[in-house]
């Protein structure tokens, strides 16, 4: 199956190697720098561009989004592992009778859970499938913290600042100084659902990979829903987002709340030097953060920033050189999720910081399957559950581009 994009380029959708992928959008982002130089000098020119040039960047930067997924679909189908093969491990006989309660109801073997609290807890190899294919598939997932927890809260002191120190001569007087500032931070784990629905027909199927389908139907699921949470939640039963949080003006920053800088100009880039205040954003980031930041914003946002330049006419963003691998702007490694807001008055539709530090993601351990063949016939559903939460963790670790004019 592919989808044709005029001008000759091509997506794939069921790209069939690594290489085939790669070499397709290097290709796609030679054609869209020539044409981004064209359109570039006839408006320095001429003072406006061409609407068939502006209307074939929009063109090829689909064409850049799709032959990125496809990139990502490979490396993802590549590195799926084999949970059950369609039949049941020897000698893994919880496993083997969860793949009979999930198939034919049969609950006697099973010694883990109980289904008076909600179903069974689901095998190991499927929980860690679940968990993984979550972090392969939720951007946000994949470079925040990621913390395994038993109850049903999590609460993570934070030290805001050290003690209070200072410089004395060998006979001076050492008056007590200030204590250490600590503030804890909870994260409650809010339960997140997915109800995947079989014929008794598919679950009587010998070949069926019980485990492998049951991941399958949920994972995209949850990951949709977490991520979006991650950013955009509002902690009521669910995570709390980062963008949920309290913004100011980094200059006056304080613990508690996200700084951002301003644009200058609602709904828009600078007319001029248009990249600074990317440049600006990096900087807003101590060092130590910086060593590992990561951009997010969704492929609208990266469209209008693939067309930006430095000073040296060199394009600031680049296309990933290997599958599974990220684009980068500036350096730095560029997620995109698309629940980040769109460029326009007043949003912050680009983060940038060091998300293993700033944003911290808890996993209760075990993933809940209820069967019931009664509520929908003939199919039968499988009420799948899990705990997540998420919140800041801290403060200072994450900056955004705010498109105001303060």
């Amino acid at each position: 199956m592919t989808e044709t994009v005029t001008d000759g380029l091509e997506i794939k959708a069921g790209a069939g190697s690594d290489n085939t992928a790669l070499f397709q959008l290097m290709n796609a982002f030679e054609t869209f720098r020539q044409d981004n130089d064209a359109r570039l000098e006839r408006l320095e020119k001429r003072g406006a561009t061409d609407p068939l040039t502006e209307e074939k960047l929009e063109r090829i930067n689909a064409a850049l989004d799709g032959y990125k997924a496809a990139m990502d679909r490979v490396a993802l189908d590549r590195a799926r592992p084999a949970l059950e093969g369609g039949r049941s491990e020897a000698g893994d006989e919880y496993k083997e009778a969860f793949s009979a309660y999930v198939k034919r109801g049969e609950e006697k073997s099973l010694s883990i859970g109980t289904n008076s609290d909600g179903g069974y807890v689901v095998p190991g190899e499927t929980e860690a499938e679940i968990t993984r294919r979550l972090t392969e598939i939720s951007p946000i997932r994949s470079i925040a913290g990621v913390r395994q927890v038993s109850s049903a809260v999590y609460k993570r002191p934070i030290s805001i600042s050290g003690p209070a120190t200072g410089w004395v001569g060998e006979k001076d007087a050492r008056p007590q100084t200030a204590s250490q500032t600590i503030d804890a931070i909870s994260y409650p784990a809010m339960e997140l659902y997915a109800m995947p629905a079989a014929t008794a027909s598919f679950l009587d199927d010998a070949a069926v990979d019980v485990g492998q389908w049951i991941a399958d139907e949920v994972n995209a699921a949850f990951a949709e829903q977490e991520t979006a949470a991650f950013i955009n939640g509002d902690g009521d039963k669910k995570p709390t987002g980062f963008l949920h949080s309290t913004l100011v003006a980094e200059s006056s920053w304080a613990w508690g709340k996200l700084g951002y800088l301003a644009t200058g100009v609602s709904g828009d880039f600078p007319s001029a030097d248009q990249s600074d205040v990317l440049i600006d954003l990096v900087y807003a980031l101590k060092a130590g953060y910086r060593q590992n930041a990561s951009w997010v914003m969704n492929r609208r946002t990266q469209g209008a920033i693939r067309k930006l330049k430095d000073t040296e006419g060199n394009y600031l963003w680049q296309p990933a050189t290997a599958p599974g691998a990220n684009a980068t702007l500036l350096g730095f490694n560029l997620v995109e999720a698309e629940d980040m807001p769109n460029i326009g008055a007043g949003t912050t539709p680009i983060a940038f910081g060091d998300f293993r530090r700033g944003y911290l993601i808890v996993d209760r351990q075990g993933v809940n399957v209820l069967r019931d063949p009664f509520s929908a016939k003939p199919y039968v559903l499988f009420y799948t559950t899990k705990r997540v939460g998420g919140g800041v963790a801290d403060y200072d670790a994450i900056k955004l581009l705010k498109f105001a004019a303060s």
